[in-house]
């Protein structure tokens, strides 16, 4: 089959799901002929039976409604997932600078305590696009970023084994886990109360949840434990690591939530995000900001601060 990328894209009759082929932008149901295929959460919903449909009209030659990718409005792939499960503490040298910002000991590998992955789960309310303008909170001075790496489900799981968890993701996008570290506490509760956290007003405000720039199908990428992760701050690199420094792997990360709840099409994990963020360093976002994303093999985030 043909190299391509699903996305999603503002048309002359709204949005619609697309192929990315090349530098050319194709209406993705007027490809397959599926009425379904109109959005890519559609076309998740049956996803061996949509790429069958794909590969064959991929086979006859791409046809139909088409823009150049220079000139079409991509939008976040998945408009708007049934959940986002977002990996916390989850590689290596990023648990390594918080725990030197707070002056404290190199933690042990959670695996020798026997420890498991833990999520948090993201408003879709917060999911934003490619070169959208995202409005920082105006409750917060402190929102920061976190470049990640975003697996999107394409087969229903439940209690799956690591080794087969893998046979579930569809494909992969960049995100950017955007986040107000001074939200992230209840006032007027005291440190060790345990209701004092609130991750809704740490993680979930509007805009908080780039998405994109489209959706890299799994086979594509291959191992998703050895890609390059960079993020830029008005072109300066403030992240650059790899996906190999993940404490727990992705497969990990779906076993273990499919042993509690059931993933399902369209449902999209955050894996985590590396050092370099700004409360590692003090700095945070500000308006005019531009962030930039670079996954290797999946592609590039751009959104601009306001």
């Amino acid at each position: 089959m043909p190299s391509y990328k699903l996305a999603s894209f503002e048309a002359s009759d709204g949005i619609r799901a697309g192929a990315v082929i090349d530098d050319r932008v194709y209406d993705l149901a007027m490809l397959t002929g599926a009425a379904a295929d109109d959005t890519i959460r559609g076309f998740l919903a049956d996803w061996d039976q949509g790429r069958k449909r794909l590969a064959a009209a991929l086979a006859r030659g791409p046809r139909g409604e088409e823009l150049p990718l220079a000139r079409a409005k991509l939008l976040a792939p998945v408009l708007y997932p049934s959940a986002i499960y977002c990996a916390g503490a989850n590689y290596m040298d990023h648990v390594a600078e918080m725990n030197a910002r707070q002056n404290r000991p190199p933690d042990p590998d959670p695996h020798t305590l026997g420890l498991k992955p833990w999520h948090f789960i993201k408003a879709n309310s917060a999911v934003t696009h490619p070169d959208a303008v995202v409005h920082l909170p105006k409750a917060s001075k402190s929102v920061d970023w976190e470049a990640e790496l975003g697996a999107v489900i394409g087969r229903a799981a439940k209690d799956v084994p690591a080794s087969r968890a893998l046979d579930h993701v569809a494909g992969y996008l960049c995100a950017n886990d955007l986040s107000a570290r001074d939200l992230g506490f209840r006032e007027g509760l005291a440190p060790a109360n345990p209701f004092r956290a609130d991750w809704v007003g740490q993680k979930c405000f509007d805009g908080s949840c780039p998405l994109g720039p489209w959706i890299v199908p799994a086979e594509e990428i291959g191992d998703p434990q050895t890609l390059g992760i960079k993020l830029w701050i008005n072109d300066v690199v403030k992240q650059d690591s790899n996906t190999s420094n993940m404490i727990f792997t992705l497969a990990e990360q779906i076993e273990q939530l499919s042993s509690r709840i059931t993933l399902h099409p369209g449902d999209i994990v955050l894996t985590g995000t590396p050092a370099g963020v700004g409360a590692g360093r003090g700095e945070f976002l500000k308006p005019g900001d531009v962030v930039k994303i670079w996954i290797e093999k999946v592609g590039t985030l751009t959104n601009r601060m306001a």
